[in-house]
């Protein structure tokens, strides 16, 4: 028996339960993996809020890290004993154990703990595909990207930092534009000011930026057009100030002849070889020491109530990790 974070219904933090669930057999091209920690993401309040529907109940949870327990038939690249970590579908990674695909579970190399594995790899996978898959980026770009301070916006400063990409940041309160700037950061702008797009466009001499990486949504949408150089790219690619409203494509040619993606992780690492071949290069980053891994927040498994209202206020920063 494993215990597992399930919803019965979608709602705030309260329909949060845990409940002893058995954990069984891995059958072909399936693994079993005891966790030693789980990675917290906006997509998991997404999914438990009813914005991401999913049948019910369900388990939740996109990334963890542990022990690999037993392996199924046709499971070639991992065996029992090995350390290994993922951010993959189906949600249910808040759990003490679980059977689940063998796919995008990735051997994690001894020199990453299992705390940074289980908070990196949702985040750190999805830098790894803005920077390098989503749109060409090279030396002496520029990106503005939302939230800088939080999981994944730290990672993107040292990422950009480390391919010599300029990246302008946006975040709410000094504390964390220090944060965002102490990471890699060029500049780091408040976007709760009314002029903010003004403001990056002045750190561009009015040129506008290459690409906006923008995970916030509704609040920063509009505005992040207008940051955009004639046939630049906006990156929608999460919500967390709620869902971008239709737009209308005249607003984009009007803008610039502006391009416009909303791609996700889970598209990008669907096929096992490339999802490898992304967290391989993650881990690369990582080992090297380009980047680093904040946890500034870690909740016993029993306290994720807790732990989903401290990301939902914005109040965290760095990565969040539940500890089964």
């Amino acid at each position: 028996m494993a215990k597992t974070v399930v919803i019965r219904a979608h709602g705030g933090p309260e329909v949060l339960e845990i409940e002893d669930r058995a954990v069984g057999a891995p059958g072909k091209g399936e693994i079993r993996i005891r966790h030693d920690a789980c990675g917290l993401n906006f997509i998991d309040i997404y999914q438990r809020d009813g914005l991401y529907p999913m049948t019910l109940p369900h388990a939740l949870g996109m990334e963890a890290a542990g022990v690999i327990e037993a392996v199924g038939e046709g499971v070639a690249h991992l065996k029992p004993g090995d350390r290994a970590a993922y951010a993959a579908q189906p949600p249910g990674a808040y759990t003490e154990a679980r059977v689940m695909p063998a796919a995008q579970v990735c051997p994690l190399p001894d020199g990453i703990d299992f705390e940074t594995g289980a908070a990196m790899m949702l985040k750190g996978l999805t830098v790894e595909y803005l920077f390098h898959r989503t749109v060409p980026l090279k030396a002496g770009d520029t990106v503005l990207f939302h939230a800088a301070a939080g999981g994944v916006g730290l990672i993107a400063c040292q990422w950009a930092r480390s391919e010599g990409i300029r990246l302008i940041g946006t975040a709410g309160s000094e504390e964390k534009r220090a944060l965002a700037k102490a990471h890699g950061a060029d500049a780091v702008v408040d976007y709760n000011a009314p002029d903010w797009p003004a403001q990056v466009r002045a750190l561009t001499d009015g040129r506008g930026v290459d690409v906006v990486m923008d995970s916030v949504g509704a609040a920063t949408f509009e505005g992040s057009l207008d940051c955009l150089r004639p046939l630049g790219m906006m990156i929608s690619f999460g919500n967390a100030s709620g869902p971008v409203p239709p737009v209308n494509l005249a607003t984009l040619a009007a803008k610039g002849s502006l391009q416009i993606t909303r791609p996700t992780l889970f598209t990008h690492i669907a096929e096992h070889d490339r999802c490898q071949q992304m967290a391989q290069h993650l881990f690369d980053k990582v080992g090297s020491g380009a980047v680093q891994i904040r946890i500034d927040q870690r909740f016993p498994l029993a306290e994720v109530a807790e732990a989903h209202r401290a990301l939902a206020s914005r109040k965290t920063t760095g990565s969040t990790v539940l500890l089964p």
